[in-house]
Order: C-alpha cells, then structure tokens, then sequence
C-alpha cells in the first residue's frame, strides 16, 4: 500500500495517533513515523487497517463477500445471513441434528426455511461491571521494570 493510501485511510478510520497506537498495540510515535514516512509501514498493520476500514476479510476468493460488523460483532455472509461468535462456536452440532433430521424426514423446500437475525453477542460481565482489558505491555518495558525491583 502507498503511504499515501495508508494516510488517508488512517485519518478516515482514526482520529487520533494514540487511538491507531491503541489498535494496532504499538506506540503513538510509532504510528507518527508511518504516517510522515521516516520507517516503513509494518504489513501486518496495513491488512488490519484495511479490513477495520471496509470490513471485509482477507483478499481471497473463498472470502469474497463476507464482512465484519465491528460494533455488532458478527459476521455476515455474501446473501445476508448473521452469524455471531456463540453461534459458529455451536455450528458443528447443529450440522449433526441436521444431518439426523434429514436421514428422518427428507429435505425440507426453500420457501418453509425461516431466516433468523444473529442472537446479540453478549459481552463478558463479572460482578455486575464489565470487565476490563487486561493491559498490554511490551516486553522490553516488562523487562525495565523487572530490571528496577
């Protein structure tokens, strides 16, 4: 990606250094020195700045289609469908009782297949307050303050 791509997406998905530092786990000076061009911008943080932008999964045709929705989190196929964390988790038993149901009974028609939204993706909760990401630290400052004590 260009650094000017890289630019103008940043300043459209940020509105800040330190917001793009918090996402992309580095430090905002970082962050400063990508966008003015004095190092060269990490790869990893380019893909994950283009999927953040537009939602989409990674360039590939099996993934064509597909999106992300970041504040709802759930993912959405190409014809609509939602499907949250906790129901992709359990797909693989529902794919059994399918197959089950379908050895008893036959297929069922296309027009007698209700479409369901995606169940709400409950955050994790722990004494009635939301728990709070464990921070992230670097390793050479984790060794400074081993270094310290």
């Amino acid at each position: 990606m260009l650094l000017d791509a890289f630019r103008q997406l940043y300043w459209r998905e940020f509105d800040s250094y330190a917001q793009g530092a918090e996402y992309f786990h580095v430090e905002p000076i970082t962050v400063k020195r990508w966008l003015t061009g004095k190092i060269d911008i990490n790869p990893m943080a380019e893909k994950l700045l283009i999927i953040k932008s537009i939602g989409f999964l990674p360039n590939d045709i099996r993934w064509q289609g597909f999106r992300i929705n970041e504040e709802r989190g759930i993912l959405i196929t190409p014809e609509g469908r939602e499907f949250s964390p906790k129901e992709l988790d359990s797909f693989a038993y529902q794919r059994d009782e399918y197959q089950l149901l379908l050895k008893l009974h036959g297929h069922p028609s296309p027009e007698d297949i209700p479409h369901y939204p995606a169940k709400p993706n409950v955050l994790p909760f722990r004494g009635g307050r939301r728990m709070a990401a464990a921070p992230w630290i670097p390793t050479k400052q984790k060794m400074k303050k081993l270094r310290r004590k």
